[in-house]
C-alpha cells in the first residue's frame, strides 16, 4: 500500500482509506451522482437517500437520533460550529483543558477577545483532568464544558461519563471531541451523558474533508450556524451535500465497530511490541497514563536526544510525529506534554507513534531496529 520502504506509525495523524470504504464511495462518483438537495427528479431522491441512510447508520453506531447527527467538513468545524454558534442567554464562561486540540484551544483564545471567560483545566503527570478541579469551575454564567475523549498526542481517556454526569448533575452542556475515540471505542449516548460529539472520518479510515457533529435536538435550536445560503442540514450547516464522503464515512465506522475487537486486541500487541523492544535498547519513557490509554497509542520520550534529529534520521524510513498533525512546521514544545509537566527538553524529545488496522509485525520489528540504530548513531 505504501512505497517501499516507508513503515506508517502515525494513524493518529490520519489514516489510508480502507478498500471497502472506496468501493462504497465509487458509484456515487460515477453513476448516482445526483445533489442531494435536487427534489425533481430521481438522481437527488436517490442521493437524499444515501444521505438519509448515512446518518441513521451514525445513530445507530452512537446510541442516538437521527436527527441528532449533523454533517460537517471535519472535527475543526464541527467544534468551531459549536464554539462560535452555540449560546445559552447571556453565559459567556466556558470551560475546557490544556491538553485540548488546537481547533479548541485556538477558537477559545479568539472568544476571549470578544469577551467570553475560558477556565483552562490542568492535568496532572498522566494527563488527567481533575473532577474537583472542574466541579469549582462551574458557575451559573458556565455556557459549556468541552474535553476531548481521547488525546491524540498521548492516547490518554478523559473520565467521560463521570464528567458528563458532574456537568448533568450542574445543568451543564458537556461536549466532547470524539475524533480519535470513534471506531476504537464503544460510544453508547443513550448510556453515557454527553450532550455533543463530534468526528472527522479520516482518523478511522475514512476520506478526508467530512466529519460529524451530534447535537441533541433540543441544543439545536440554541445553534446559530455559522455558514448561511441553502438550509442544509436542519438549517445549521449550509452548502452541497458531500454524499460521496458521507456514505463513505458511514461505512468506515461501521466496519470499524465490527472489526473493534480484532483490531483492539491485533494493535495493542504490536504496540506493546514496539515499546518492549526499544526499551530493551534503548532508554524510553512512555508520556501520559498507562492504564487510561487507548489501545493504538504510544508517545515515547527519547532520554537526553532530540526528537528533531531522530525524525530526520528515520524519516524516509518510518511515518512518525513529534505532536498533532495540525501543529506541524511549529517549533514550541508540544502543548499537551508541557501542560503534563515535562520539562521543554524532555518535551522536545518526544515522538508519538501510532498503530492502526495494516500494521504488521514485520513492520514493528524493523521499526525497532530502524530507531535503535538511528539514535545510537546521534
Amino acid at each position: 500500500m505504501l512505497p517501499d520502504p516507508v513503515i506508517y506509525l502515525d494513524y493518529n495523524a490520519t489514516t489510508p482509506v480502507a478498500p471497502e470504504v472506496v468501493n462504497e464511495m465509487l458509484p456515487l462518483f460515477l453513476s448516482n451522482f445526483g445533489n442531494a438537495s435536487s427534489n425533481d427528479h430521481i438522481l437527488g431522491w436517490r442521493a437524499k437517500e444515501f444521505v438519509d441512510q448515512a446518518r441513521a447508520s451514525l445513530a445507530k453506531a452512537f446510541g442516538c437520533g437521527g436527527a441528532e447527527i449533523i454533517f460537517t467538513g471535519g472535527a475543526t468545524e464541527s467544534i468551531n460550529m459549536v464554539l462560535r454558534g452555540f449560546r445559552a442567554g447571556k453565559k459567556n464562561h466556558i470551560i475546557t483543558a490544556k491538553t485540548e486540540h488546537n481547533a479548541v484551544l485556538d477558537t477559545c483564545q479568539q472568544l476571549e477577545n470578544e469577551g467570553f471567560r475560558v477556565t483552562y483545566l490542568d492535568v496532572d503527570e498522566d494527563g488527567l483532568i481533575s473532577l474537583e478541579e472542574l466541579e469549582a469551575a462551574i458557575t451559573e454564567d458556565t455556557l459549556l464544558v468541552t474535553v476531548m475523549w481521547v488525546n491524540n498526542e498521548t492516547g490518554v481517556i478523559q473520565p467521560i461519563e463521570k464528567i458528563g454526569a458532574l456537568c448533568k448533575d450542574r445543568g451543564v452542556v458537556f461536549m466532547s471531541d470524539a475524533t480519535q475515540a470513534i471506531g476504537r471505542m464503544s460510544i453508547d449516548l443513550s448510556k453515557i451523558p454527553v450532550d455533543i460529539i463530534l468526528g472527522s472520518a479520516h482518523k478511522i479510515y475514512g476520506p478526508k474533508g467530512i466529519g460529524f457533529l451530534r447535537i441533541t435536538k433540543t441544543l439545536q435550536k440554541q445553534l446559530t450556524p455559522i455558514t448561511t445560503g441553502g438550509g442544509q442540514e436542519y438549517g445549521k450547516r449550509a452548502g452541497t451535500t458531500n454524499v460521496p464522503s458521507i456514505v463513505g464515512m458511514s461505512k468506515a465506522i461501521s466496519l470499524a465497530y465490527e472489526q473493534l475487537d480484532n483490531d483492539a486486541a491485533k494493535i495493542e500487541a504490536l504496540r506493546n511490541r514496539f515499546e518492549d523492544g526499544l526499551a530493551n535498547e534503548l532508554d524510553i519513557a512512555i508520556n501520559g497514563s498507562l492504564d487510561k490509554r487507548l489501545f493504538n497509542a504510544s508517545n515515547l520520550r527519547f532520554t537526553g536526544y532530540d526528537s528533531e534529529r531522530i525524525m530526520q534520521a528515520i524519516g524516509s524510513k518510518i511515518a512518525a510525529s513529534r505532536g498533532s498533525a495540525c501543529s506541524t512546521g511549529r517549533i514550541e514544545p508540544s502543548h499537551v506534554l508541557a501542560a503534563m509537566g515535562l520539562q521543554e527538553e524532555e518535551a522536545h524529545a518526544s515522538i508519538r507513534f501510532s498503530f492502526g488496522r495494516y500494521t504488521t509485525e514485520e513492520e514493528v520489528n524493523k521499526a525497532i531496529g530502524i530507531i535503535t540504530n538511528a539514535v545510537k548513531a546521534i
